[in-house]
């Protein structure tokens, strides 16, 4: 984690005498907010200083406070207190970045762009950007995964107030699915948990023969045909006992038993035979 130089000294300065850094993170201003923090400074003051620091060209430039030099600028000050530190312009970022994650004042956008930046100008790999800034690499990663969102997208999930894990569940679709997406998301107002099962059922969907119940399966009655097996085979058994010529053949297929049951007529040379088929 980096250490602001301890060389540092407090001085009042007209509001026009600071210019805004290019690497403030924070891009829009909550105007109602704005307005109460005006008040209050007209009433009491500026309690925290702003913090500055003096550029290459001899210029006063913000670090830190740009919600408050404006709000000090409608309340109508013509000084504001400043410390006045005396460091480089990637420190200067990286305190200014730091602030305001730690005070919770940015979009989570202006995070995701503002930990970008710091990436890409000053030539940080994720896990050292996210050592100095004393967040996870994962969270790091996760925030600058946001940046895939479109400019649109990005606004309107500002506006309705959504949090970062909605937006996070909204990369999960494809680009052309999001916008619909986030139309139900708003309009419905759902949670995060309605919105990410809304999501995942987007990307599951259920096939709708799968809703059509199948028809029963005609269990076959095993132990009735058995027993009618049997049965049949006892009455041959009680035909022959009683003196009759009877025999009995049996052959079993997929779909059926078949019994033929032959009974020999009182006469020799004619014989009547019976053919059974159970289904």
């Amino acid at each position: 984690m980096y250490n602001m130089l301890s060389d540092k000294k407090l001085i009042m300065l007209r509001p026009n005498e600071i210019k805004l850094s290019p690497n403030q993170p924070r891009k829009s201003f909550d105007e109602y907010e704005l307005k109460l923090l005006s008040d209050s400074i007209r009433s009491s003051g500026i309690i925290q200083p702003l913090s500055v620091r003096k550029n290459a060209d001899g210029e006063y430039e913000l670090i830190a406070g740009e919600r408050r030099l404006r709000a000090a600028v409608n309340a109508g000050l013509r000084r504001v207190p400043c410390i006045l530190h005396k460091t480089d312009e990637e420190t200067a970022a990286l305190y200014s970045l730091t602030e305001n994650l730690q005070r919770s004042n940015l979009t989570v956008f202006e995070e995701s762009e503002g930990i970008e930046r710091l990436i890409s100008e000053y030539g940080m790999s994720q896990s050292e950007a996210a050592a100095r800034l004393g967040i996870a690499q994962s969270t790091l990663s996760n925030k600058l995964r946001l940046l895939r969102l479109s400019d649109s997208i990005k606004e309107r999930i500002i506006s309705a107030r959504l949090t970062e894990r909605h937006a996070r569940a909204l990369l999960r679709l494809p680009d052309e699915r999001r916008e619909e997406a986030l139309d139900r998301i708003i309009a419905e107002g759902l949670t995060l948990r309605q919105t990410e099962e809304y999501i995942f059922n987007l990307l599951n969907p259920i096939d709708e023969a799968d809703d059509i119940p199948e028809p029963p399966v005609r269990k076959a009655v095993i132990g009735d045909v058995r027993l009618f097996s049997n049965s049949l085979s006892k009455l041959v058994t009680t035909l022959k006992n009683a003196g009759i010529n009877a025999d009995s053949k049996k052959r079993e297929t997929d779909k059926y038993i078949e019994f033929k049951v032959r009974i020999t007529k009182s006469c020799p040379d004619v014989a009547r035979s019976t053919q059974l088929k159970i289904c």
